[in-house]
């Protein structure tokens, strides 16, 4: 019987039912986790700090001491009610959809192995925002109602796009051109509907289609809240098999992982992120394309960090609020800063990938 020839430095064979080879030392895999959880928690800190300041500013402003006494009892009259009733609610939503994007992102770019295709860039985000629209315009526009029509919207302008690209498969940059034109037509379509919608109702929804956080009161934050944490945790739970998706196929299904399965319980958890969020703030543009490559570049990984980019979105999305509501002449939806941030990142990034061709 032949002896098994020896492993090579670097690289780990593990037995059991299927054999895996993986390449790169321990001390590399280790050193790749130290990062990102340096990286996760360097993000949570700004987060933190951006969030007692937007507590602590405004036309009101608030001091350090009394913002951090509001939440122990300390502090109370009517600085208590600014920061527990009217900002706190509006930082929560930015925290939390900026990392819902974020996640939703990662999962698109991992799946697809493509660094465009976020649900902004491909029409997603547009599909939930026409279906929001519709329910608001012709059912009424409760939350639930906005909701259902944007997860309904999210999921018809997924199933179309996948269709129309199907013959590039995933990964080609098909279905980030068929995605452009698919968003351009629901633009258009959502264009039509607000003219034919009353004065009130338009410019309501014209704030949501720049992408707001304005409206984030803790009616509506609070339910989108709980379905944002519960699909968060949904992708979470997946995302050692979203590591394996992003080897292909092949190579993901020598390792237990059903590809079909697994790919559309991810996508449609990704789809569930961006209608929570698109049903509250409408379409805040880029985050989900830029804040998973930034986190993917801090941590210089093999993959999307899910972690750090959720991070790395939650402190994207506070900021540009911030600088949308303190540091500009003009108060200006959030979705107005986002889509400057992300387009001058967009523009390095294709200027980065022409270099390198």
């Amino acid at each position: 019987m032949t002896a098994p020839a020896p492993a090579r430095r670097g690289v780990r064979v593990t037995g059991g039912p299927r054999r895996r080879v993986l390449l790169g030392t321990d001390r590399r895999h280790v050193g790749i986790g130290v990062r990102e959880a340096a990286v996760t928690g360097i993000a949570l800190a700004a987060v933190l700090v951006l969030g007692v300041v937007a507590l602590a500013v405004g036309d009101f402003p608030v001091p350090v001491g009394d913002v951090l006494g509001a939440f122990t009892g300390r502090t109370d009259g009517l600085a208590r009610t600014v920061v527990l009733e009217w900002r706190l609610p509006r930082v929560v939503a930015a925290v939390l959809f900026g990392a819902a994007l974020a996640v939703a992102g990662g999962v698109f770019q991992a799946v697809t192995r493509n660094p465009l295709a976020s649900p902004d860039v491909i029409g997603l985000s547009n599909g939930a925002f026409t279906g929001m629209l519709v329910a608001l315009v012709w059912f009424g526009g409760s939350w639930p109602l906005r909701t259902g029509g944007a997860l309904v919207g999210g999921l018809l302008a997924a199933a179309t796009i996948a269709l129309l690209a199907r013959g590039g498969g995933l990964q080609g940059f098909r279905l980030v051109v068929v995605g452009i034109g698919v968003s351009s037509m629901l633009a258009a379509f959502n264009t039509w509907v607000l003219l034919r919608a009353d004065l009130e109702t338009a410019l309501l929804a014209s704030a949501w289609g720049a992408g707001t956080l304005s409206t984030a009161t803790a009616e509506l934050v609070v339910p989108a809240a709980g379905c944002v944490v519960l699909l968060l945790a949904l992708v979470a739970g997946r995302s050692a098999a979203l590591a394996q998706l992003e080897l292909g196929d092949d190579v993901a299904a020598t390792t237990g992982v059903d590809p079909r399965r697994d790919r559309a319980v991810l996508l449609l958890g990704a789809v569930g992120l961006v209608s929570a969020v698109t049903a509250v703030a409408g379409p805040v543009a880029f985050v989900a394309l830029a804040a998973p490559q930034i986190a993917r570049r801090a941590v210089a990984g093999p993959g999307i960090p899910l972690g750090a980019a959720a991070a790395t979105g939650a402190l994207v999305l506070l900021g540009s609020d911030l600088i949308a509501q303190h540091l500009l002449p003009l108060t200006v939806p959030v979705g107005v800063v986002t889509v400057v941030v992300g387009g001058a990142y967009l523009l390095w990034l294709l200027l980065r990938e022409a270099r390198t061709r």
